[in-house]
């Protein structure tokens, strides 16, 4: 059997030294594959006693090490002990290259994977808000970008002109961004919603005829979740055209309301108006109480105009004040004899002739009156 080895040969080398070969190869891959057990192992042990989640994302990343990686290792290693001819050499070194530039890249990309998955489960937490747009459009560059060097560094260690590449990927990105432009807005779109955040998950926002709470920024539409109940998609590039009021952050809400009053109303009941609406006001919770003016002369009214706060941003809450407030101030009128004015209109008719007084009795002025409702909007 020994002769047998020595007597017989591929590629020109003896096959005792191919079994040599193998054997180291084997043994390389067991230290390998013990190595990277017990250097899991031990980062283990580490990121217990610790409380950074660097060392556990570094357990991870190396979880992601595949067999196969360290086959080829231990089999490329074991392989540089024969005396191969220059281009087998060349070749293997090839291999090996691409080998560990393979792995490299699947343990980068892992680390990418994990980064997003925890900020896009730290954003899906217990107080959801922030825009996970960011996050996905970034995870998805950076894995592009990893594999994009991969590849041409791959291509480069093996011989390829990686210029001309280059350039003819160029000229073909431009062909495909001319005809998704529409996709591409949309994606930069979102890019710069994550970026700039005019808004985010759970805030409440108006912009055109559309009112509601983002429930959903994605890479090409965001969906709204409207006042009346339905779901409003609109794509990220409208969006961003319009303005957009965010109701969310709007730290006090500023009402303006006014009212008027009857022109018989007495001067002096006039001046004491003002401080009749200030207790109104001020007699409500979550009040500040700015201003309150007799402003004008309307045309059947004496307008005044009234500025107050609420330190609160919920709608319901300013809906209760301002209730409270009105009912204050139709008691407090009341009780002073003020009457709210409305719209009127007075028509004098002229007396008949006397050809038709036998037939009509003289009329006198009429004055009719005009009610008008109205409608508030809020």
């Amino acid at each position: 059997m020994e002769q047998w080895l020595h007597t017989h040969a591929w590629l020109g080398i003896p096959l005792y030294e191919w079994l040599y070969a193998a054997l180291i190869s084997s043994l390389l891959y067991l230290v390998f594959y013990q190595g990277w057990k017990i250097a899991i192992s031990r980062l283990s042990k580490i990121a217990q006693r610790t409380s950074t989640r660097l060392d556990d994302i570094a357990i991870e990343v190396l979880q992601g090490t595949q067999q196969l990686t360290l086959l080829l290792l231990a089999t490329l290693m074991g392989l540089h002990v024969l005396e191969l001819p220059e281009k087998w050499a060349a070749r293997l070194d090839h291999v090996l290259f691409i080998t560990i530039g393979i792995q490299v890249a699947i343990w980068l990309n892992r680390g990418v994977g994990i980064w997003a998955r925890e900020h896009l489960s730290s954003i899906d937490g217990p107080a959801p808000g922030a825009n996970p747009v960011m996050t996905t459009v970034l995870s998805w560059i950076l894995r592009v970008f990893i594999w994009s060097v991969a590849l041409l560094t791959v291509l480069d260690n093996v011989g390829v002109n990686i210029t001309a590449f280059v350039a003819s990927l160029g000229v073909g990105g431009v062909a495909v961004a001319l005809a998704v432009q529409n996709i591409l807005s949309d994606l930069f779109a979102s890019l710069s919603i994550g970026l700039d955040k005019p808004f985010e998950v759970g805030d409440f926002v108006v912009f055109g005829e559309i009112a509601g709470v983002i429930e959903r920024v994605g890479l090409k539409t965001t969906r709204i979740r409207s006042i009346s109940g339905e779901q409003v998609i609109c794509g990220n590039t409208e969006l961003l055209k319009n303005t957009i009021h965010n109701y969310k952050r709007m730290e006090e809400r500023r009402v303006v309301f006014t009212f008027g009053i009857n022109y018989a109303t007495p001067p002096e009941t006039i001046a004491d108006i003002p401080g009749i609406v200030r207790k109104a006001v001020e007699a409500s919770s979550n009040t500040r109480f700015d201003r309150a003016h007799f402003k004008a002369f309307g045309a059947s009214s004496l307008d005044f105009e009234i500025v107050y706060f609420i330190t609160s941003t919920d709608f319901n809450v300013y809906m209760d004040v301002q209730q409270s407030i009105n009912l204050y101030l139709m008691k407090a009128f009341q009780a002073h004899g003020v009457d709210f004015a409305f719209p009127t209109m007075t028509i004098n008719l002229p007396e008949l002739p006397r050809d038709n007084a036998q037939n009509n009795t003289a009329r006198p002025s009429i004055k009719a009156e005009k009610w008008v409702s109205q409608t508030v909007n809020r």
